[in-house]
């Protein structure tokens, strides 16, 4: 089984566990056989879900944790206690070499702690980001950092940018991706502090593609592959992101339900739309990898269904076989 990614799932964790966790770890391994699951969370109600499927038995184990993490929980408090949680079981599998990787809908701080705390950092890596893929016109880009690091440092966006570049040509085989870094215009004497002083370490780091500003607005249009900020700035775009594009959704919808022509019309395009909706919808692309720690911790949203517990399962498997972290150790360690 050597040959095998092995991934521990947070059975507990999110609002619809387990119920959908277990079914999209199920449809991760019926989809690909290189892919062991470990469900970790409470025993009988794992195996009751599982009851529902039929997967190959060598491709998933239950491992017990008594304990849940609760979204409401003081994280650090709750990694340092709870030991037979979900979470901290699951982390430990990864540090001690038994799995490859860690998916979990369960609480962001409880994951970003543990992440840090257990799994433990490449060194050299000041801070691990959380970089979601968002969708774009002609792709998808890379959000880094939306959630980990609110108080970040000029060096610390500077090496988000080189993980995030490694991210985007080894998962998404883009060629030298195109870095732009958040601001309030193009220019290169705008922006706050942080940005400023960012913004030249980033043009003369010769290991990235580095095109300048970016405004919020320019996002979606695809002008960046990796798009850099810290997590105050990259948490507020990516929810602004996922509300509006709800919103979207629902104004389309509702407005081809207003007359009968426009009914008519709706069941002529709707094979279309619902394409194009789909490659808008945040689902598709799997969770948010933790970069920068010694095994791959992915953090998918609470509310996650199994479609995206299923992608993120399978995103681990790219991480993986692209050798990341080991590519990223040898972009970010520093040589004695």
């Amino acid at each position: 089984m050597s040959d095998m990614v092995n991934v521990a799932v947070d059975a507990m964790g999110g609002d619809n566990a387990p119920g959908e966790i277990v079914k999209g770890a199920v449809e991760a391994v019926n989809e690909d056989k290189r892919i062991k699951v470990f469900l970790v969370g409470k025993e009988p109600l794992v195996a009751e879900e599982l009851k529902k499927y039929t997967y190959n038995p060598e491709q998933v184990e239950i491992v017990h944790a008594g304990e849940v993490i609760e979204m409401a929980e003081p994280p650090v408090m709750a990694i340092r206690k709870k030991k037979d949680s979900s979470i901290v079981k699951a982390m430990y599998m990864v540090k001690d070499g038994v799995c490859d990787a860690f998916v979990s809908a369960g609480s962001t701080g409880a994951v970003l702690v543990g992440g840090q705390v257990i799994v433990g950092r490449i060194k050299g890596v000041e801070r691990p980001p959380l970089a979601p893929l968002i969708p774009t016109a002609d792709g998808v880009a890379l959000l880094i950092d939306c959630g980990a690091n609110v108080d970040a440092r000029p060096s610390h966006l500077l090496q988000f940018a080189k993980m995030g570049s490694i991210y985007m040509e080894n998962v998404m085989g883009i060629p030298n991706p195109r870095v732009g870094i958040v601001n309030i215009g193009a220019e290169e004497e705008k922006g706050n502090a942080l940005v400023k002083e960012t913004f030249p370490l980033l043009k003369n780091c010769p290991e990235i593609h580095f095109i300048g500003s970016v405004e919020a607005r320019d996002i979606p249009a695809g002008v960046a592959d990796v798009v850099v900020c810290e997590a105050f700035v990259g948490n507020v775009i990516l929810k602004m992101y996922e509300g509006v594009g709800g919103v979207l959704i629902q104004k389309v919808k509702g407005g081809m339900m207003t007359s009968l022509r426009s009914k008519i019309g709706a069941l002529l395009v709707k094979p279309a739309l619902k394409n194009t909706l789909k490659s808008f919808d945040t689902e598709q692309y799997g969770g948010a990898p933790l970069l920068g720690l010694n095994g791959l911790v992915v953090k998918t949203h609470g509310s996650s269904k199994a479609v995206e517990i299923r992608n993120s399962v399978l995103q681990c498997l790219t991480f993986k076989e692209q050798h990341i972290n080991e590519k990223i150790r040898e972009k970010i360690t520093p040589r004695d």
